[in-house]
Order: C-alpha cells, then sequence, then structure tokens
C-alpha cells in the first residue's frame, strides 16, 4: 500500500523532497515520505479543474457508489491503517481503532446522504425551483490530531456533491494521508482525488488559488484567521472548524463517583488534542475537593504508555511543538495553582507529558482562558450556577460545553444559557455523521457533519420560472 508518494491527476508520484515523518513514541523518524514542490500543488489543482466538469456531470448514484467504495476498501486495510495511525499520531491502539472507524462511518454516511432539490413555489404564473449544485475544486487542509477521520469527512460530501478535492495533511502526519492516496487512487476517475504533503509551506499558495473554489479548514483559530484572510481575494467559500475551550459544568446534585470517569476520559482522550474535549471543570464548591479527588485518582492510575503497548491508555503528545506548549502550562499550573495530580514529564525519550489535575487556579490564567490541547486540566470552584455559567461563557470560543447533573430539566435550563455550538449533558465527546457540529463565536464557521454539512460543499442555486 502506499505510504510514501502523492497523488496528483490519478498518479502516484515522488515529490520534489523527502520529509520524515516523527513517532512521537520515542522521537525518532520511522518512514520518510515525499514532499510537494509547489509546482506539484499547482499541478493537483489544475488536475482537479480539468476532472471537475465531467465528475460534476456524473449521476450522484455513481458518485455515492465511488464513496461506497472508499468506505469498503479503507475496510480492507483496516489493520494497516490503525497501526499507521499509532505510528505517526502516536495514540493509544484502542484510540486508533476508534478513529478508524469513525473514518468508515463517515464514508458509508455520505454514500447514502443526498440534498434535493426541491421546490418553493409552483403555481400559474410562477415554478421557483431550489437546486445544489457542485461549487469547484475543494481544499481539504487537516490537523494532526485526526488525521485519517477529518480527511474521510472533508473529502466524502466533496466529492458525493461533485466537487473535485485537494487534500493537504498535516507535515507531522501525512502517511495515512498518502495510504487514503493509494486507496482512492483505483476507485475515482484521475484528478477527482489529489493528495499532497508539504512541510507547512504550501499552505498560502492553496488557500490563495485562484481555482479553489472552496476551503474546509479545520485547526486553530489563529491559522483559521490566516486561512481566510489569505482565502478573501477570490471570495472562496470557507467552512472553519477551529479551537474550542469547552468547559464542563457539574451542578451540585451530581454523582460525582459516577461521571468522574465519563469526564476524565473526555478530558484526557488522544492525550486531550481534541478540539471538542473538557479543558476546563466548573464545580459547586461543597462538590470541589470531592472532583478533584476524583479526577486525581483516575489521574494517578491512568497508563501512560506507547500506544502498540498493550493496555495503554494515555499516550504522548503527538509533536515537539506540542510537547514544549505541554511544558509550558505545567509551569503555568505550578505558578497560578496547585498540582493535585500528575505535573510532569516521563524520562524517557518520545513526548510524554502525565496527566494532570490543576485545582485552586484562577479564571484569568492562560490556563483556563487558552486552549491548551494538552493533557494539563484545571479544575475551578464556584458559588452560583448564574455565576458558573457567566464563567464559562467569558471566552472568544464556542465549540461545545457539557452540564452533568441528575435532573435533566434543571441541565436543559444551563443549557439554554451557554453560548457553544454543540451542548452535552450527561456526556461529552458523543458525535456522528448524521450530527450536526457547528462552532460559535470564534469556533468556526460554517457546519460539519450531517446534510447540514454537505450543503456547505454546493453552491445554492434558484431557478426562478415565468409561466
Amino acid at each position: 500500500m502506499n505510504q510514501d508518494k502523492l497523488l496528483i491527476d490519478g498518479n502516484l508520484v515522488s515529490g520534489a523532497a523527502a520529509l520524515d515523518v516523527i513517532n512521537p513514541a520515542n522521537g525518532r523518524s520511522f518512514t520518510t515520505i515525499s514532499r510537494a514542490s509547489g509546482a506539484q500543488a499547482n499541478e493537483a489543482v489544475a488536475a482537479a479543474k480539468r476532472a471537475f466538469p465531467d465528475w460534476a456531470a456524473q449521476p450522484l448514484e455513481v458518485r455515492q457508489a465511488a464513496v461506497a467504495k472508499l468506505g469498503d476498501a479503507l475496510e480492507a486495510n483496516r489493520d494497516a491503517f490503525v497501526r499507521t495511525l499509532v505510528m505517526e499520531q502516536g495514540k493509544p491502539l484502542s484510540e486508533a481503532q476508534i478513529e478508524f472507524d469513525f473514518a468508515v462511518q463517515f464514508a458509508k454516511f455520505y454514500s447514502r446522504c443526498t440534498l434535493p432539490n426541491s421546490v418553493i413555489q409552483d403555481d400559474a404564473s410562477l415554478r421557483v425551483e431550489l437546486e445544489h449544485r457542485p461549487l469547484g475544486v475543494v481544499l481539504g487542509i487537516t490537523p494532526w490530531n485526526f488525521p485519517l477521520l477529518i480527511a474521510v469527512y472533508k473529502l466524502a460530501p466533496a466529492v458525493v456533491l461533485g466537487n473535485t478535492f485537494v487534500l493537504k495533511p498535516a507535515p507531522t502526519t501525512p502517511v495515512t494521508s498518502l495510504m487514503l492516496a493509494g486507496v482512492a487512487r483505483n476507485i475515482f476517475p484521475p484528478g477527482v482525488v489529489n493528495v499532497v504533503a508539504d512541510q507547512n509551506d504550501l499552505g498560502p499558495l492553496l488557500t490563495e488559488h485562484p481555482d479553489i473554489a472552496k476551503i474546509a479548514f479545520t485547526g486553530s483559530t489563529a491559522t483559521g484567521r490566516r486561512v481566510v484572510a489569505s482565502s478573501a481575494s477570490t471570495l472562496k467559500r470557507v467552512t472553519l472548524e477551529l479551537g474550542g475551550n469547552d468547559a464542563c459544568i457539574i451542578l451540585d446534585d451530581a454523582d460525582i463517583d459516577s461521571i468522574a470517569p465519563k469526564i476524565f476520559g473526555a478530558a484526557y482522550f488522544n492525550c486531550s488534542q481534541v478540539c471538542i474535549a473538557i479543558k476546563r471543570i466548573y464545580a459547586p464548591k461543597r462538590l470541589y475537593k470531592r472532583t478533584v479527588d476524583a479526577l486525581s485518582a483516575l489521574a494517578e492510575k491512568a497508563i501512560l504508555g506507547q500506544g502498540l503497548d498493550e493496555g495503554t491508555q494515555v499516550g504522548p503528545l503527538q509533536n515537539a511543538a506540542q510537547y514544549q506548549k505541554a511544558k509550558h502550562f505545567l509551569s503555568v499550573a505550578k505558578q497560578d495553582g496547585r498540582i493535585a495530580a500528575g505535573g510532569s514529564t516521563l524520562e524517557k525519550s518520545g513526548y510524554f507529558v502525565t496527566p494532570t489535575v490543576v485545582a485552586d487556579i484562577g479564571d484569568q490564567s492562560p490556563l483556563v482562558r487558552e486552549e491548551q490541547f494538552v493533557p494539563v486540566l484545571p479544575v475551578l470552584a464556584y458559588d452560583g450556577v448564574e455565576e458558573a455559567i457567566a464563567r464559562a461563557n467569558d471566552t472568544q470560543y464556542g465549540l461545545g460545553g457539557s452540564i452533568w447533573s441528575t435532573d435533566i430539566d434543571r441541565a436543559r435550563s444551563v443549557a439554554a444559557k451557554l453560548q457553544t455550538g454543540t451542548i452535552w449533558i450527561n456526556q461529552h465527546l458523543n458525535f456522528g455523521p448524521h450530527i450536526p457540529l457547528a462552532g460559535a463565536k470564534q469556533s468556526g464557521i460554517g457546519v460539519e457533519f450531517s446534510a447540514l454539512g454537505l450543503a456547505e460543499y454546493a453552491q445554492t442555486t434558484v431557478l426562478n420560472i415565468a409561466k
């Protein structure tokens, strides 16, 4: 299976230069891949542009069948994809299996999803029809936390609607995207799907490219702003899934012993490198110590290790820059609060940080204000529910949040006041291809997932006919 070549116009080609890919569990290169030159990136866009008219003209059923075949082909290569995910991303084997399964689910969902045309008005004088037409060439830019899943859930809706696609994966996790390229090459006509890896140097060329009609980007809010700025000259359509600083509000009737494992899992999944993970916890004062103690006990018991080792629950951070960021936040935690559990790096190769719980910290600490994306979790006390809501909303982010209570109606009343795109009650991180994901505030623009997400890849067209 392809692991090192680019996909341009139906051909697997060597790049203009080489790029070492680091295994975050040991900090050493485990493979070398091709990375594209600017000329090759332009070739990929040109190929996608050439392929667009014929692909858009194919019946919907043909495009759906191709995406269904993609899901089947992924399943046929499950072990190779899962193992490579562990090697390049660092996550435990069990979490890599979850990511892979979701990627297949998204492919199969979009192979069945449709945006049917509709009639708005039809009377003696006028017929008005609403159509959903493909946009053209779509650029997918994916991050390193879920490299396979996010690539699939951008590719699948784009091509089902008749667009063609250029994928640029994160430079620290390009291998599964190149494997995806090898699978896609045998399913889609030349130029419909193209994959170009880089060293973080081709983003501006692609986002500014006049032949790109839409950008589907997942990453940090700061990078999202740059994507929007560079796309502005041609007013490209843009979908942005950006950063989050999800608050978890525990109400005073909650059963801490019951919910602590669920909260812990939603905070430290993928070594906390999840945009919609729990990143700060607000607990009522009377339950505060129990909350800190329960989470600390779980953190101390968590098994930290290489993803392929049996029993590993928390893997390493994905890359060296993230590891340095974690060290910074550990220093912030020690300065601004009290380390209740964890608080250290491992004296071994690789980017390992112990799951850390931070107590007695204030709202103005960078650990609370910023999106950490590292396993350093602040727990804050509150007096009243309205205070907790106000503090949870006091952020530039609005991706997700959760409320935990034995009283669903009471939790719903709190949910009504949270300023986020997704609000969970008595759970967190639950998502699926049929459930829309839309960030509020500076956590994103547009919708991912579901038929609403599919519509993001379409040009809404009105046909207005006088009779």
